[in-house]
């Protein structure tokens, strides 16, 4: 059936028709916020490079969650800055460290808010990178392993309810089943960030989390972002090896990634809208260049509609506002 029969605007002469028909619908549940927790007490530190994005100390931490749960968000991600660093990250399994006190606080402050916490070294290591360094600085992917694996089970241990491995060592989403399993964490699921991409939009969260590179860069264990196929080996090895929900970083510049991922798997889904992306945004806005209610909106729907089940976004608080007005 063709025009003149078939006229599509009919569909869209009113608001009312327009959400009648409408595919991709944006709630508060399908939002995941990132928060940085840096040691020390009565901090709220702005980060200059993300607008509306602070570090805070355990002690702050009541003022993001209950924003969180009055917004009906139904999760959080934890970055941890903490005391110190080392070649090793060693700060990162602490029984008191910085993310394993805030786990015990976000789960005393609401107990319904799921607590994700980020494994990886990179906030915690010296030198920058995501892993234990051999003598020529390159990142070791099995001794890293094994580092790793502490720093999830300290989590556990804390009383997370999710663990996110960001390293892109190869091996690492196996290595953490069998130390969650075997200590009695099998009940605990796995989110990879699965087909992350060495990208120029990481910046911002640089800054946040004090964990930019001393030297070199990501490159040996991040993607390349010209690939498409090899997201899909990423995605089948992290499955293969137990993990229950997979990621795709960064989003609106992967959204064919994150389609073909959902298609090709049917596997829980989850993007990341990263610093970058949510700072061109708040540039723009600042600037009177757009309307950021709705650019990002649009850009949310987007990552919805591509295929993310969950999206991480540092916009989740405002997003949903408007949502709601």
């Amino acid at each position: 059936m063709s025009f003149p029969k078939q006229r599509l605007r009919r569909l869209r002469s009113t608001p009312v028709l327009r959400n009648m028909v409408r595919e991709t619908i944006l709630t508060s549940h399908d939002f995941i916020y990132p928060l940085f927790v840096v040691w020390g007490q009565n901090k709220k530190v702005p980060i200059s490079s993300m607008p509306g994005v602070f570090q805070y100390s355990v002690d702050q931490l009541y003022q993001p969650i209950q924003q969180v749960a009055e917004l009906g968000i139904p999760a959080v991600l934890l970055f941890g800055i903490p005391e110190y660093k080392d070649s090793l990250g060693t700060s990162a399994w602490q029984d008191d460290g910085v993310v394993q006190q805030a786990i015990k606080e976000i789960k005393k402050l609401s107990p319904e808010t799921i607590v994700i916490t980020d494994v990886c070294m990179c906030e915690y290591t010296d030198h920058g990178h995501c892993g234990a360094l051999d003598q020529e600085g390159r990142v070791l992917n099995d001794t890293t392993l094994d580092l790793l694996a502490r720093e999830a089970l300290s989590h556990a241990k804390a009383g997370c309810d999710m663990v996110a491995p960001s390293d892109m060592m190869d091996g690492r989403v196996g290595a953490l089943r069998q130390a969650l399993d075997e200590q009695g964490f099998s009940h605990l699921p796995i989110m990879a960030y699965a087909a992350k991409y060495s990208s120029a939009l990481y910046g911002p969260f640089r800054d946040a989390a004090e964990s930019a590179p001393q030297f070199g860069d990501r490159k040996t264990y991040q993607m390349d972002g010209a690939n498409r196929l090899e997201s899909l080996r990423e995605v089948a090895l992290d499955i293969e090896e137990g993990a229950d929900v997979v990621m795709v970083k960064p989003a609106l510049a992967y959204l064919d990634i994150i389609r073909e991922v959902k298609d090709t798997f049917q596997y829980p889904t989850a993007a990341y809208h990263v610093s970058g992306e949510y700072s061109m945004l708040k540039a723009a806005a600042a600037n009177g260049w757009l309307d950021e209610e709705k650019a990002t909106l649009e850009i949310l729907t987007s990552i919805k509609r591509a295929g993310a089940d969950m999206i991480i976004t540092y916009a989740a608080l405002d997003a949903v506002r408007w949502l709601k007005g």
